[in-house]
């Protein structure tokens, strides 16, 4: 989540409006509507006295997920001939050993195989290319995940 959007539902969770805001910090309404749509930032002083009318501390304020934007905006500026570049499967076994192990434990070829079969399928029902069906591919299986996680 961005700061302006954080900044956006906690003055909606303590019911006031923009207006409102300006008011009691001395700031116009623009301003509040600029801090809550990224233009802008609030100073510290700011952050502090908004932190309090909304009646949280001021890390509740302020703490919106950094790291995921920072992931999310370096996705952003990597160009395609970079990403075919990298080893996905060496960089993220540093993190999860299983992806550097697995080939010489699991018959790779039938899930392959499978997953090729997924692949066409979604090509063929919905005319997506191969990037795309791949995509929707990976996407539906994050969901599937998350589902199993929460179980």
């Amino acid at each position: 989540m961005q700061l302006g959007n954080h900044l956006f539902q906690a003055r909606k969770k303590a019911g006031l409006s923009q207006e409102d805001v300006a008011e009691k910090l001395g700031v116009s309404q623009q301003t509040v509507s600029k801090w809550e749509t990224d233009e802008t930032l609030p100073d510290i002083r700011q952050s502090k006295k908004m932190a309090l009318l909304y009646k949280i501390s001021l890390d509740e304020l302020i703490d919106f997920d950094l790291e995921v934007q920072e992931i999310q905006e370096a996705i952003e500026k990597t160009r395609d001939e970079v990403v075919d570049k990298i080893d996905w499967t060496k960089a993220w076994s540093k993190k999860y050993p299983i992806l550097a192990r697995y080939q010489g434990e699991v018959d790779a070829a039938p899930y392959a195989r499978e997953i090729s079969r997924l692949l066409d399928d979604l090509k063929a029902k919905y005319g997506y290319n191969e990037l795309d069906a791949m995509l929707v591919l990976k996407d539906i299986l994050a969901g599937v995940w998350k589902g199993r996680k929460k179980r």
